[in-house]
């Protein structure tokens, strides 16, 4: 709010000293304009509750990046809106009190702070935790709504604290009620579309996560339907890793969506993605934010893409990089497999026969991917391949994060539970959970799309 510019208290002028009578707006020897001159200041500390502590002056907060390819707000549930459940599944305690009106005695109310630290990358609290089963969502949903019941919602449009669940959530990113730091929108991701889904998860070690993925559903020209995902990881040693994730699995997801419905082959649409995410990469490199973040040691903008395509009795996959897809069948009595080959170090030892799998990525080099998306990408060499199972069953797209901690596919399907078909968004908690049990060295991202059962006559490829 502009306030007017107060009278000086002064008795004489600043300028030549000529004593000055009460009311005086100049000086009356030399013109001297006594309305500039600063009041004095009061001498009273001023007391920063609730952890609202004004932003310095010049800060320029990051905005939170939605991660739907089709230009809607995405993640379906923001972290903002998730149960207000902690890492164990219980409901966290009732938000505190309202501060006592002015005048009242001091008390050091819980939730009201008058210092915070300075925050560190990584948020001591993370929501949802994916480990929890659907039941001890609803549980702890059911505990948490007396203590959410009695207070007054915000407005619909307004970011809920995930920690009180009753403060509003100001620009700065922390609750105006008891002042925790909220997670970044894109520390814990979900969607579903139809009947696939998808979650990604900043993981237990890294300060961001990096990992993006678009999903999707869209009709073939004949009118069956036809489900997309894809999943990218950016490479942490280049400039701008979570903005090229970002920027593939958009670009990819808006090429498959658009090619599909007008009778392109889905193997060819998964290679045009491919390409439309390298040239969205690599226009990275020449925007101005890389220029000022990029040093003569870092690469340009990059990341990895696997991505898969399932309609009526076909299943494609294409990727770059060391990220995966898996086939799990319905009937678990029936094996599994890995569809997508790593380019990486490891793979190549193997394939050149001069180690086995298990010597190739017990090495400290196994993870070093000879394949991405960027500008200093050698050559870019998409790979696709078709499939066509003779039996219902899930695929699995994931990046690193996850098949660390489940690399075979035997491994893959033993932790991809047994309704996933049926509840992709819950099976694909479910896995980032078991990536979190494991330690969650890395960011966590996977995509469940449920494989219906193939139409009469067909035939495996």
């Amino acid at each position: 709010m502009s306030q007017m510019p107060q009278q000086a208290a002064v008795r004489k002028c600043p300028s030549c000293e000529e004593p000055l009578e009460p009311g005086d707006r100049f000086c009356g020897a030399c013109g001297y304009d006594l309305s500039v001159v600063p009041a004095r200041p009061e001498d009273s500390p001023t007391l920063v509750v609730n952890g609202a502590v004004p932003a310095p002056d010049g800060v320029d907060w990051p905005v939170a990046r939605d991660s739907d390819g089709h230009g809607r707000p995405a993640p379906v549930h923001a972290a903002a809106e998730l149960p207000g459940t902690d890492s164990g599944g219980s409901p966290l305690p009732p938000p505190p009190p309202p501060p006592a009106p002015p005048g009242a005695p001091e008390s050091a109310a819980p939730g009201v702070r008058f210092d915070r630290p300075d925050e560190p990358d990584e948020y001591p609290l993370q929501a949802p935790d994916p480990r929890l089963t659907a039941e001890q969502e609803a549980v702890a949903q059911d505990a948490a709504a007396p203590a959410q019941a009695a207070h007054a919602e915000p407005a619909a449009a307004e970011k809920v604290c995930v920690a009180c669940r009753a403060g509003r959530v100001d620009d700065d990113g922390y609750c105006e009620n008891c002042g925790h730091a909220q997670p970044r929108e894109r520390d814990h991701m979900e969607q579903e579309s139809g009947p696939i889904a998808a979650v990604s998860d900043r993981g237990l070690r890294h300060h961001r996560n990096e990992d993006a993925f678009s999903v999707g559903c869209t009709a073939l020209p004949d009118g069956a339907p036809a489900s997309v995902a894809i999943v990218c990881d950016g490479v942490s040693s280049a400039t701008r890793p979570d903005d090229a994730s970002l920027a593939a699995s958009r670009a990819a997801g808006e090429s498959l969506l658009g090619a599909l419905p007008r009778g392109t082959h889905p193997q060819q649409a998964m290679h045009d993605a491919i390409l439309a995410a390298s040239h969205a990469v690599n226009a990275l490199a020449d925007e101005p934010a890389t220029a000022r973040e990029q040093a003569p040691h870092q690469n340009a903008p990059a990341c990895t893409l696997v991505g898969a395509v399932v309609t009526a009795g076909l299943l494609v996959v294409g990727w770059v990089g060391d990220s995966r897809v898996y086939w799990v069948p319905a009937d678990r009595s029936t094996p599994p497999a890995r569809l997508t080959e790593d380019d990486s170090w490891a793979a190549q030892m193997v394939a050149a026969g001069l180690m086995n799998e298990a010597e190739a990525y017990a090495d400290e080099r196994a993870h070093a991917i000879t394949g991405w998306l960027g500008a200093d990408a050698y050559e870019l060499e998409p790979h696709t391949a078709s499939f066509k199972p003779d039996r219902p069953g899930l695929v699995v797209v994931c990046t690193d994060g996850l098949w660390n901690y489940a690399e075979s596919a035997e491994e893959m399907a033993d932790a991809v539970p047994l309704d996933a078909a049926a509840r992709p968004l819950h099976g694909a908690r479910v896995l980032v959970g078991h990536a979190l049990d494991g330690g969650g060295h890395d960011n966590v991202t996977v995509a469940l799309l449920p494989f219906p059962a193939p139409p009469q006559g067909a035939g495996s490829a």
